[in-house]
């Protein structure tokens, strides 16, 4: 029995690779076993090669795996594309209709099976996904019953009859291929799963949720890959919470809006990925200098301009803390996991209200849509901090004097209210000025608002910035990284171990302000330095020299060519650093 099976299916976009991949995963999951899926798409509606690599074991598992056991081909280009991750255990099931060849250097065997054949036969060629499901149940020694739940589900509402051909495409697929197979039967077999049940869900979905649990009622957007999965999800689930979800015609708009909808009191938020970010800089800019709460999503993607938008990259980090012209406060938190992106994202909201100032979630590509495992939240976690938000009757004053909305204080934080309150009037502008709001320019003014707003980051309340796995007191290397290279280095970790090289692991949380004071008792305590991100540059290498140092021994390992890191390559480019 196999401890880890490597499942992929690929194809054309547009005839079923994403369904198919669904199907098997659903199913899977419900089984009780652990799942990582990502999936390689073009950036097209319809056409262009495309995959679903799915990663299944019944412990836990946050990366892609290296090698593949089994490739569903619906097409020749899937078997070309994808045939050197093969093994000579491994095996290539592909639709008998293409005439598919294996290449002369292939190590796994080719069985053709009349995926589209059968499925015509039962009425429509567009069950061939479901005869491939069933070609996979007889690889893994798999009941069909095993996938009655998930379609019924997905095809119930379509009637009997429906479902009954889908379980019926299932079933001879299942028969063909044992017959096609003989002995290979039930050979990629899996250890058993303790059947319990857990989520299913892709980094964007678990975002929105944590939006909708933390409170916020109204989102502006403007869709973009690899973020529109969000506003696509509270589409559906907002207004059933008495939320809103408005797609704008732009993302300039859909900041501004998310500013305005905090400033009359409704949590609000938006999200996108880095073009639109580019396009928020000065909305993020009036956000600081009016100290308006303001959560945005960055879901990163390869760049510059439209670069590879359906690519993993992580080269947004200069650009959301330095983006903006001038100087304001603000936080960048960056999840690595299904559970921390909607931890996070609630802590990003209470962050914004308690410091009235704008909060970055960042994610990439690998996180926002790779799909995967997570226990149930824990919602008796949550927490709802929104600050000196005064909602209540405020105190008499002087009729000819203005609310001071922007008073100087310890903290750097003022006392908040909505529109309408009695005695609360107040400006709001985007120029600097004074602590009722009115423009000002005196130097004295000027430094006493600056000093103001920039105290709030003394202040940041925010769990565990750094995610540390790090069994040696002292460490030979030190692994660092951030957002969706957390999976990766979590496999090779311990690998490096066994091999005799102490190594420790830590994952940064908490972008902006840096968590320098955490994270330098275990820089201070390894001999080599490597930070492993997807970027040119080495950002996060950058950041944490300006606000650690260490230069001497702080090493970097980057890749940019839109795919992500697989255990196996990082764990061969850390021993070449060890050299």
């Amino acid at each position: 029995m196999l401890h880890q099976l490597s499942w992929k299916v690929g194809g054309q976009q547009g005839e079923g690779i994403e369904s198919t991949g669904e199907i098997f995963a659903m199913a899977m999951n419900r089984l009780g076993y652990h799942l990582y899926g990502y999936r390689h798409f073009s950036s097209r509606i319809k056409g262009g090669h495309t995959n679903n690599k799915i990663t299944v074991r019944p412990t836990p598992v946050r990366a892609i795996a290296d090698d593949l056991d089994i490739l569903v081909a619906f097409d020749q280009e899937t078997i070309e594309v994808n045939y050197k991750e093969l093994t000579e255990d491994s095996i290539i099931l592909a639709d008998s209709k293409f005439e598919p060849v294996n290449p002369e250097d292939s190590k796994a065997p080719l069985f053709a099976v009349p995926f589209t054949e059968i499925a015509s036969e039962l009425g429509t060629s567009l069950m061939k996904n479901m005869v491939a499901i069933g070609s996979t149940a007889a690889l893994l020694n798999l009941p069909i019953e095993n996938f009655q739940e998930v379609v019924d589900e997905i095809f119930g509402r379509k009637g009997e009859e429906v479902v009954k051909k889908n379980m019926e495409a299932i079933r001879r697929g299942y028969e063909v291929t044992c017959e096609l197979i003989g002995d290979k039967v039930g050979k990629w077999q899996l250890e058993p799963a303790d059947g319990n049940r857990r989520l299913f869900m892709i980094g964007n979905d678990a975002v929105a949720l944590g939006a909708i649990a933390a409170g916020a009622r109204f989102m502006a957007a403007y869709p973009i890959t690899p973020a529109s999965e969000i506003m696509e999800y509270l589409i559906k689930k907002l207004p059933k919470f008495g939320g809103t979800v408005i797609q704008t015609e732009d993302e300039i708009s859909a900041c501004t809006m998310a500013i305005g909808a905090n400033f009359g009191g409704v949590r609000s938020f938006t999200a996108s990925a880095g073009p639109g970010l580019s396009l928020m800089m000065e909305s993020i800019g009036l956000s600081g200098m009016t100290e308006q709460p303001l959560v945005i999503v960055d879901t990163q993607r390869g760049g510059p301009s439209t670069g590879l938008p359906t690519k993993q990259e992580q080269s947004d980090l200069m650009a959301m803390l330095y983006g903006t012209h001038g100087e304001i406060p603000k936080v960048v938190i960056a999840p690595s996991t299904i559970e921390e992106a909607f931890y996070d994202t609630i802590q990003a909201f209470n962050i914004a209200e308690e410091l009235q100032l704008p909060v970055i979630v960042m994610t990439d590509l690998q996180l926002s849509l790779g799909k995967q495992t997570a226990e149930p939240f824990d919602y008796s976690k949550i927490e709802i901090r929104r600050g000196k938000l005064n909602l209540g009757e405020l105190p008499e004053k002087d009729p000819k004097e203005d609310f001071k909305r922007f008073e100087v204080t310890e903290d750097g934080i003022s006392t908040r209210v909505v529109p309408g309150q009695l005695h609360g009037i107040h400006h709001v502008t985007g120029n600097e000025h004074d602590e009722t709001g009115k423009p000002a320019e005196a130097p004295g003014n000027r430094k006493n608002q600056m000093d103001k707003r920039l105290r709030k980051l003394n202040y940041v309340n925010f769990k565990d910035p750094i995610y540390v796995d790090a069994p040696h007191e002292e460490a030979d290397v030190l692994i660092v990284g951030f957002n969706s290279t957390r999976g990766a280095i979590e496999e090779v970790r311990p690998q490096l171990d066994e091999e005799g090289i102490k190594t420790n692991h830590v994952h940064v949380r908490l972008i902006h302000p840096f968590p320098a004071n955490e994270l330098r008792p275990y820089v201070e305590r390894a001999k080599k330095v490597i930070v492993v991100e997807n970027n040119a540059t080495g950002q996060l290498a950058n950041i944490m020299k300006m606000n650690i140092g260490a230069h001497d021994k702080t090493f970097n390992i980057t890749k940019y060519d839109g795919t992500p890191f697989l255990p196996r390559e990082l764990k061969t480019r850390v021993k070449e650093l060890l050299d």
